[in-house]
């Protein structure tokens, strides 16, 4: 400890599965995160802070800034407009196994939090 700075050590087993990774935790309920899509809502989140700033003005100057497609930044985004219940189970691990980045890169994304809502039902009802 250093500075009053506590560290805390959380085990963790990297498993790779195809092109998504999991990290699964070590809690009560083995709760598996995609790390894949987790690194995908923070890049979006972090991505519509910059554009709500101003820091840069469209999808296309942010694809511009990080070396990337503009439709690879304008799917992402759309990570932004989940509902907040969804985000919390993505991050907390709860998402259905199939529900991947990859799936919501090439599915279109209702802005609608029922309909959201009624996909992750779907898909649960699948597992």
């Amino acid at each position: 400890m250093k500075d009053g700075a506590l560290e805390t050590f959380v085990p963790m087993t990297l498993r790779r599965r195809g092109v998504q990774r999991l990290v699964q935790a070590v809690t009560e309920n083995r709760e598996a995160h995609d790390s894949t899509l987790i690194e995908g809502m923070a890049r979006a989140f972090h991505w519509q802070h910059l554009l709500d700033t101003g820091s840069l003005a469209s999808g296309s100057a942010i694809a511009r800034a990080e070396g990337l497609h503009h439709s690879v930044v304008n799917e992402l985004l759309r990570l932004t407009l989940l509902a907040p219940d969804i985000v919390e189970a993505l991050m907390a691990g709860r998402q259905p196994r199939r529900m991947t980045l990859l799936w919501f890169q090439r599915h279109p994304l209702p802005v609608d939090w029922h309909a959201q809502r009624e996909i992750v039902r779907r898909f649960e009802e699948r597992a």
